[in-house]
């Protein structure tokens, strides 16, 4: 629910956050969604400190720390170009993405560690602490003083603008819909997991997060290669055939009845999760023009992060009425599908 309810508030404004994001400072912008999201997680900290914490003060604060994020994911996408330039983008994300990940992987065990040790509590607490260090680093960047550029009137022609580039492009069109499909069919695996690691794998715990923590390692190591490899990535193709193998493997994953195969195939699976979707990042921000770039991720933030929760629902339902492992393998064979139409309809994304 919490996590629904984060995604709700991209759901709603993330859209609209792209037609701001094109018009103001977007460092600015990003510092203000960081000190905002360190005050909530010091509020939530306050209140397990005070024992007043109620179920529907998480809830807002979750509604709010989404409507916020829907302003600092296209600001913070469309910031990385400003930092690095073109030329080094694929290279910036990718080290992005890996850090991500492996905060994923050892981020649980801290936190466990230290709650066991301070309490839930100091917990959030360190975590606003943290936001501290990021917003000075951001203060603290040399950059070219903020020229505005011309605007729309208004912000329904502006965001009208940015739906026009993206239907105008087949190249940007494909990955703006392929990221869709994978967030609505592909990635509600990971929700399903808990089912699949107690029912199908009679594991426990522990077991499910191994498995977990396979598709972490595989996401860092599949990030960490896209790096390295550089500008010598055929982006295109490696975008589609990475996404071809994310959906094969998943198929694979559903009719994997050990724990050895499933964590293997896990693994693999979140590398080419990681290669596609940071790829498909990669190539819309090289595609889109300066003054649009903050609108075309806004529309990938809403796809990517605001259709989580339908795909999640939908998993959820057929998995109930048949079972997880089905539930995944029809979310498989639906993005194979959709990479398949992808190469067939913009066979200029191939060669991109």
């Amino acid at each position: 629910m919490n996590q629904a309810l984060r995604s709700l508030g991209v759901l709603v404004f993330a859209l609209y956050a792209g037609v701001v994001v094109d018009r103001v400072d977007k460092r600015r912008l990003i510092v203000w969604t960081q000190l905002l999201q360190m005050l909530e997680a010091l509020a939530l900290a306050l209140l397990v400190w005070t024992r007043s914490i109620a179920t529907w003060q998480v809830m807002a604060l979750a509604v709010g720390f989404g409507v916020v994020n829907a302003f600092d994911i296209p600001g913070r996408q469309a910031f990385i170009v400003e930092l690095v330039g073109k030329d080094d983008l694929m290279n910036a994300i990718a080290l992005n993405s890996s850090m991500f990940n492996a905060a994923r992987i050892a981020g649980p065990a801290v936190a466990g560690v230290l709650i066991g040790a301070a309490g839930v509590g100091m917990c959030f607490f360190l975590n606003g602490v943290s936001y501290i260090a990021v917003i000075a680093s951001l203060l603290a960047m040399r950059l070219a003083p903020f020229a505005p550029r011309p605007a729309a009137a208004t912000a329904w022609e502006g965001f009208r603008v940015g739906v026009r580039f993206i239907r105008s492009d087949a190249r940007v069109l494909a990955l703006v819909v392929l990221v869709a499909v994978f967030s609505v069919f592909g990635f509600p695996f990971l929700v399903l997991m808990p089912v699949v690691a107690r029912d199908v794998l009679h594991t426990d715990a522990r077991g499910y997060g191994i498995l977990m923590a396979g598709v972490g390692i595989g996401a860092m190591l599949g990030a960490l290669a896209l790096a390295l490899r550089g500008r010598g990535v055929r982006k295109g193709s490696t975008l589609l055939n990475g996404g071809a193998a994310f959906a094969a493997l998943l198929v694979a994953f559903a009719a994997a009845r050990s724990f050895a195969t499933a964590l293997l195939l896990l693994a693999l699976a979140g590398c080419a999760m990681i290669v596609t979707t940071a790829l498909a990042n990669t190539m819309l921000q090289t595609l889109v023009p300066d003054e649009l770039r903050g609108r075309v991720m806004a529309f990938y933030a809403f796809v990517f992060v605001g259709m989580a929760p339908l795909g999640a629902f939908l998993a959820g339902l057929l998995a109930e009425h048949t079972s997880a492992p089905f539930a995944i393998g029809v979310g498989g064979a639906g993005c194979l599908i959709a990479v398949a139409l992808a190469a067939w309809r913009a066979p200029e994304l191939r060669k991109a």
